[in-house]
């Protein structure tokens, strides 16, 4: 039970602050229009949820992490026949990758990259697991009351709707093809896209600092004085308490920043915990009474923020850092170079990951750090 307990809390409090990391990526991208096909807690995988709009909701079946699907977030430059194969494939409602070449006359492998793009931006869905073929179909379509109300406004028929996979008239390729790519990361200039990339961390940051205020403003700590002995209860003016919490993401960036110092660096890992050691602290925290639980989980909120600005991807900081070279230098990231940049990244988070993993571990089997009998104390 005291396992189970210990698990229950690790997936309460990083589920939460991934949720609201990903809520923030998720609710940028769509204040600034971009279509978003999945908001999932959890790792990538069989799931269950609900459809609202043209976003799924839910969790998968390994529920820590999380990611929001924002579409035409692809390397590279956009595939040269999107619009005519938009249109075939829309005009078919449901087709095969030879019927969509055929249709365009372009080449099998042409229609297929186009396909998989579209299919990226959510204008389609691509093959199930159950199709013997490439099999896409044209995806859902369903008005919302305020779009049929516009346009029933304006003296307009109501929108149509179309389910998905079923055939629907495209007079306009052109207008088709606008109408989609302006719902994509990549047709955003510059300063949006960098928002909708720092948006999770800048959530993350700012409920931080919400709960020192809280903490320290609104509930609130005792003071000893050191030489009467009294004790007394202290409320904080909310500008002291955002003083603590800026003063507590200085600290994190400072430690973060140490990760690639070559002096500090070795330091920095040994005092850093896996998700094995905030599983346990997350449990002693929630023991501990709500004032450690949110306290503890600021800090964290703080920690989840700032590393995802480390400059490599796949996190954050590493696309945000594309981004500007992208900017800088007018070119365009090709997709061989954005996967090597990510299995770079990815090596040597985990590298760092195996390294706290070992160390929890024997703390573990020792007794100390996170795992002694005076940490629950």
């Amino acid at each position: 039970m005291d396992l189970l307990f210990t698990i229950l809390c690790a997936v309460i409090v990083i589920g939460f602050l991934v949720f609201i990391h990903e809520g923030g990526h998720y609710l940028a991208a769509r204040v600034f229009g971009v279509r978003v096909t999945e908001f999932m807690l959890g790792l990538p995988g069989p799931n269950v949820g609900f459809t609202k709009g043209d976003t799924k909701f839910g969790v998968t079946a390994v529920p820590l992490g999380g990611y929001a699907r924002v579409c035409g977030m692809e390397a590279g430059e956009m595939q040269p026949h999107l619009k005519e194969v938009l249109a075939a494939l829309y005009r078919r409602g449901t087709a095969e990758m030879e019927d969509i070449a055929a249709d365009c006359g372009i080449t099998d492998d042409e229609a297929y990259e186009a396909l998989e793009e579209l299919t990226e931006w959510g204008s389609c869905n691509g093959p199930t697991k159950r199709d013997p073929y490439n099999t896409y179909r044209a995806r859902e379509v369903t008005p919302s009351k305020r779009q049929v109300r516009a346009a029933l406004a304006a003296g307009e028929e109501a929108p149509a709707a179309y389910a998905l996979g079923e055939a629907r008239p495209v007079d306009d390729a052109q207008a088709l093809f606008d109408a989609e790519y302006r719902q994509q990361y990549r047709s955003l200039p510059f300063w949006k896209r960098s928002v909708i990339l720092v948006a999770g961390v800048a959530v993350n940051l700012l409920f931080a600092i919400v709960a020192f205020v809280v903490l320290f403003s609104v509930i609130g700590f005792d003071v000893q004085n050191t030489q009467t002995g009294e004790v007394f209860h202290y409320n904080a003016t909310p500008w002291q308490s955002i003083e603590v919490g800026f003063s507590y993401i200085g600290m994190v960036i400072q430690a973060v920043a140490g990760l690639f110092n070559p002096a500090t660096a070795a330091q920095t890992v040994s005092d850093s915990t896996s998700i094995v050691g905030i599983a346990v602290l997350s449990k002693q925290a929630v023991e501990q009474g709500l004032f450690m639980a949110l306290q503890f989980m600021a800090m964290i909120s703080v920690s989840l923020g700032i590393m995802n600005l480390i400059p490599i991807p796949p996190l954050d900081g590493g696309r945000f850092v594309v981004e500007v070279f992208q900017k800088a230098t007018r070119k365009v990231v090709s997709p061989k170079a954005m996967g090597y940049l990510s299995m770079a990244g990815m090596a040597l988070f985990l590298g760092f990951f195996a390294i706290m993993l070992n160390q929890d571990i024997q703390n573990l089997i020792a007794g100390t750090g996170v795992f002694g009998p005076s940490a629950g104390a």
